[in-house]
C-alpha cells in the first residue's frame, strides 16, 4: 500500500494535472508545502514505482496505476469530509484537514459503508464530484463566476474545500452550493463582482469568485 507522502504526492499530481498539463517540481512544492529538492527525489521514486512519467525540468503526470491511486485517496477525502459534515455534525470549514489526516488511516471498506449510510452521494459538501467505488471520477467543466455570462441564471456547484475563513465567508454571503443566483456586474480594472443571490445582492472580491464554480440553469 502507498505510504501516506506518496498518497499526498499522487492526489497533488491529480489536481495539478486536471488541465492537462504536466506538474512541475516548483507546483508539487508549493502545493505540499516543501522544498524542490524533495519533490525531485520522490518524483524519481514513484516513477521507479510505476505510478508517475517524469520528464526532469518538465513536470510529472500520473501512470493509470498512478491515476486510480489517486482517484481512491479522492473517493476516501471526499466521503469523509460528507460523513464528518452530515453524521458527526461538523461544520463545512472544517472538514477538510480532518479528512486530510483521516484519509490515510481509514480502509476501502470503511469508507464503502460510510458512502452507504450516506446514500451513495455524488457530490461532497463543498460540491466536489466523488468518486464511485469502481474508480470512476468524472467533474464536468464549470464555469466561474468570472466567466458566466452576466444576467444569466445560476446554481452554485462547487467551492474550494481548503481554506476554512474562504468557506465561513462565503456561507455568510449565502454562497453554498445549490443557491440560486445571478452574476450583475463585474467592475473595472480589476474590480469585485456584483451578484444576487436568492433576493439579496452581494458583493465578492475577484479573486475568490474565481475560485466559485457554477452551472447556467436551464430554467
Amino acid at each position: 500500500m502507498p505510504t501516506p507522502a506518496v498518497e499526498d504526492y499522487l492526489k497533488a499530481i491529480y489536481h495539478l494535472s486536471r488541465s492537462g498539463a504536466a506538474a512541475s517540481t516548483s507546483m508539487l512544492a508549493d502545493r505540499l508545502g516543501i522544498a524542490a529538492g524533495s519533490v525531485t527525489g520522490m518524483l524519481k521514486r514513484l516513477a521507479e514505482q510505476g505510478l508517475v512519467e517524469h520528464t526532469p525540468y518538465y513536470g510529472a503526470r500520473l501512470t493509470g496505476h498512478g491515476e486510480a491511486n489517486a482517484v481512491r485517496i479522492i473517493r476516501r477525502h471526499r466521503v469523509l469530509e460528507l460523513f464528518l459534515v452530515q453524521v458527526l455534525g461538523y461544520p463545512w470549514d472544517r472538514v477538510h484537514e480532518e479528512a486530510e489526516r483521516l484519509e490515510h488511516a481509514v480502509t476501502e471498506e470503511l469508507v464503502d459503508r460510510m458512502a452507504r449510510v450516506l446514500g451513495e452521494p455524488a457530490v461532497d459538501p463543498h460540491g466536489a464530484v466523488i468518486p464511485t467505488a469502481g474508480g470512476e471520477l468524472h467533474e464536468p467543466a464549470l464555469p466561474s463566476l468570472l466567466e458566466v455570462a452576466l444576467g444569466q441564471p445560476s446554481i452554485l456547484r462547487r467551492v474550494p474545500d481548503e481554506d476554512g475563513d474562504a468557506l465561513r465567508y462565503l456561507a455568510q454571503l449565502d454562497l453554498v452550493p445549490g443557491a440560486r443566483l445571478v452574476v450583475l456586474e463585474r467592475a473595472p480594472f480589476h474590480g469585485p463582482v456584483r451578484l444576487r443571490v436568492g433576493d439579496a445582492e452581494r458583493v465578492l472580491g475577484r479573486e475568490l469568485a474565481a475560485t466559485v464554480c457554477v452551472e447556467p440553469a436551464t430554467a
